[in-house]
């Protein structure tokens, strides 16, 4: 005798099946809700290994994007120092310094005045610059520097301006000496001024100026080396900025990657990078990258350009400004 089932009947059995099925798969199946999710986060969190447990991978993300670039070095203290006193004149005016030095050639910035423009402006004729220079010079010996303690640094991008002989001239009638400098010997003086020794061996400096970019580090022998390449008014000669990229690029590769882990950078545009992100008076700071920065004037455009292509060279990550030193220090850490 068969049995027939009503269609109730069917209905029915269906259903309980459903129900078996669903409890066998719920126990044997892995879900995908949110016990996968903190799974996930867990596993990713380990790798890391610096972020904690069941913090999600997007906010760990953006904790990492957030890190600032640090850099911590206290220069030392000179003792029982002496006031010395330097006159650079650069392709865009007077730049003056005040240092206060001991025998051991430790040396604390004690005033500084940048781009005087005196040197080109109002200096028609040898009387007129004459005047100017007494009183430049007169500043100097009321901070307290000894006359024979001021030295004349020529550098090498002013030597290329015709009025700057004039001004040498006068300095030599008034019985200065004035020094001439090479773009290898500025490299050089950076060098000397800005590395501190503890970086020696990672690091490298860069020196963006209006006339010239020099570069500079120590090698594996302990000897400075120095190159330079095209500076921040290059677009006053009609160079294109890839042309001078690429010549940067160059000269910049020669920087062995040992020493690329810090660059100490100085000069014209890297001071105008450096006083967008300066913290209070600090004596390093740490600039942003290329792309931070928006180029107010032509002389921007180009020193950013510059320091690009610096970048792209050697892979560097941290550059930092320092807001005491100057190439011409360097000349008188070299004086007897």
């Amino acid at each position: 005798m068969s049995l027939k089932l009503t269609t109730f009947s069917k209905l029915l059995i269906a259903l309980v099946v459903m129900v078996i099925l669903f409890f066998v798969l719920r126990k044997y199946i892995p879900q995908s809700g949110e016990n996968s999710i903190a799974e996930t986060t867990e596993t990713t969190s380990t790798a890391s290994g610096s972020q904690e447990v069941n913090q999600p991978i997007s906010q760990s993300i953006q904790n990492e994007a957030s890190t600032k670039k640090l850099f911590e070095y206290t220069a030392p203290i000179p003792g029982n120092g002496k006031l010395k006193g330097v006159v650079e004149l650069g392709a865009a005016g007077f730049n003056s310094f005040i240092v206060n030095m001991d025998k051991s050639k430790v040396w604390e910035l004690k005033k500084a005045e940048w781009g005087n423009s005196l040197v080109y402006d109002n200096m028609a004729s040898s009387s007129d610059i004459r005047e100017g220079l007494k009183k430049y010079i007169s500043k100097i010996l009321d901070y307290g520097v000894s006359g024979k303690d001021i030295h004349f640094v020529v550098s090498s991008g002013a030597q290329k301006i015709e009025s700057t002989q004039k001004i040498i001239n006068e300095l030599k009638n008034m019985g200065y000496v004035v020094n001439k400098v090479t773009p290898e010997q500025e490299a050089k003086y950076a060098l000397k001024s800005v590395l501190p020794e503890k970086f020696f061996g990672n690091a490298f400096v860069v020196d963006i100026g209006s006339g010239n970019t020099k570069l500079s580090w120590i090698d594996s022998n302990g000897r400075p080396k120095g190159i330079d390449t095209y500076g921040a008014k290059y677009y006053a000669d009609n160079l294109e900025d890839k042309f001078v990229y690429n010549d940067v690029l160059g000269k910049a590769k020669q920087i062995p990657k040992e020493r690329t882990t810090t660059c100490f950078i100085i000069g014209g545009v890297p001071f105008d990078m450096a006083k967008q992100v300066r913290n209070e008076k600090e004596r390093y700071t740490v600039i942003k990258n290329p792309d931070f920065y928006k180029a107010d004037g032509a002389k921007m455009k180009s020193g950013l350009n510059i320091y690009k292509s610096v970048k792209d060279a050697t892979g560097c990550e941290l550059f930092v400004f320092d807001w005491d030193a100057n190439f011409t220090i360097g000349f008188l850490l070299g004086l007897n």
